[in-house]
Order: structure tokens, then sequence, then C-alpha cells
């Protein structure tokens, strides 16, 4: 237990960042499997609604990696690697586009 009261102080603090950082993780773990259930539904049965559908998953799950890597709660490259697989999965339900012109 802490003696002091600036160690007092920092526990706490210590507390809420803690929670904090438990509640954007927890809803960066959310976005991302509604993000992935959308993209199984999309690769059953690819439709213009189900992809506007993915992309709408895809870009909140984005924007709260991004939001929680700004914070410091997630490292840089852990955001990074999450998008890779949040887009890596898409790619491969997507249909082959003819690169060759």
């Amino acid at each position: 237990m802490a003696n002091t009261k600036s160690a007092l102080k920092r526990a706490e603090i210590a507390e809420r960042n803690r929670l904090r950082n438990k509640a954007y993780k927890s809803a960066v773990k959310t976005l991302m499997k509604k993000y992935l259930s959308a993209v199984e539904k999309y690769a059953a049965n690819p439709s213009p609604e189900s992809k506007e559908e993915v992309l709408s998953h895809m870009s909140a799950a984005y924007s709260k990696i991004d939001k929680a890597v700004k914070r410091g709660v997630l490292h840089p490259n852990n955001g990074a690697r999450k998008k890779s697989k949040l887009a890596k999965k898409l790619k491969a339900h997507e249909p082959a586009v003819a690169t060759a012109q």
C-alpha cells in the first residue's frame, strides 16, 4: 500500500488509466469481431449492400484503432498490424481484378 500522498495519487491515476485503456481495447476487439463477421457474410453472399456494410464496419474499426494509438493505449505497430489484418481478410474475399491493360 502506498504511504505518501503522491504515491496514493499515482495509484489512483494508474487505476483510472487502466480502466480507460481496458475500455479502448475492448471496443477495438468488439469492432474487429463485427467487421470479421460482416466479411464472412459478404464472402458467403457477395452483394453491394453487404459490401457497404463491410466498409462501414472497417471504417469504424480503423477509426477506433487510430484513436487508441493516438491516446497511447496501443503501440503504433500494434495498431498497424491490426489494421493490416482487417484489410487482408477482406482482400482474400474480393474477386480478382485484372491489373493488366
